[in-house]
């Protein structure tokens, strides 16, 4: 497959950016949020998977990494793929008016629908997305196994949203044994291993705690993002915060 995979469902949308400042010694605000969509059984996707591995050490975007199940039939099923990545690929489609959703697909800031292996458009988009709303301030904490976000309105006219929490793996390399990509390695970065809801956000200064469970003590990391809806489905992201430092 020399072009990107589409799929017949219907359009994608993602949201997100910010202001690049700390906002305490623990937590970093980025500016931009980019989620790639991709998949080991997709040819296509390695070079997104290079781009996505470079904006991962940059500390003003939370670049993050959704693998995807709907390849899985080609003779290689993806270790990382989760249907919960593939149901928010197909949730953005949704919010975007899109006839199809495909890999690899970049979105950013929920807004902005990209071929994630475009180097230079996925970087225009970042630069010219929209500013997360610098009225929401973020700080997240995490001890004995438990995290503790606090949500806090800077001015007024804040969105109402929903606080997720973003639990991600800071890299693997995966040596592919079939399918398209049969030979290769590939180094994913930012992995997404468990995305939850903390609850609504509605403008007030709010604090959500949820308990880690198994993923306590691994060395992942976690991110908390403000992502509005659009008929259910996932709209613009209004301000992202990440944890510094491994769980």
């Amino acid at each position: 497959m020399t072009t990107p995979h589409r799929l017949l469902l219907v359009a994608a949308s993602l949201a997100g950016i910010a202001i690049s400042a700390p906002a305490s010694a623990e937590t970093v605000i980025p500016r931009a949020v980019a989620e790639l969509f991709t998949s080991q059984g997709c040819s296509s996707c390695p070079p997104a998977d290079k781009v996505w591995n470079d904006l991962a050490t940059r500390d003003d975007v939370l670049a993050l990494t959704l693998p995807v199940d709907y390849w899985d039939y080609l003779g290689w099923k993806d270790t990382l793929a989760k249907p919960s990545h593939t149901q928010r690929q197909r949730g953005y489609a949704r919010s975007l008016h899109a006839r199809s959703i495909y890999t690899p697909q970049s979105v950013i800031n929920g807004e902005i629908d990209v071929v994630g292996s475009r180097r230079g458009e996925v970087l225009n988009a970042i630069d010219r997305g929209t500013l997360l709303d610098a009225d929401i301030g973020l700080d997240i904490s995490a001890n004995g196994g438990k995290i503790t976000v606090s949500a806090k309105a800077r001015g007024a006219g804040t969105e109402a949203g929903t606080v997720w929490l973003v639990v991600f793996q800071p890299a693997e390399t995966v040596a592919i044994g079939r399918g398209e990509n049969a030979g290769r390695t590939v180094v994913y970065s930012n992995i997404v291993r468990d995305l939850r809801p903390l609850g609504k956000w509605n403008g007030k200064s709010t604090t959500y705690q949820a308990r880690l469970g198994n993923l306590a003590g691994t060395n992942l990391r976690c991110a908390v993002i403000v992502q509005g809806e659009d008929n259910g489905a996932p709209g613009p992201i209004r301000a992202a915060a990440v944890l510094r430092e491994a769980m």
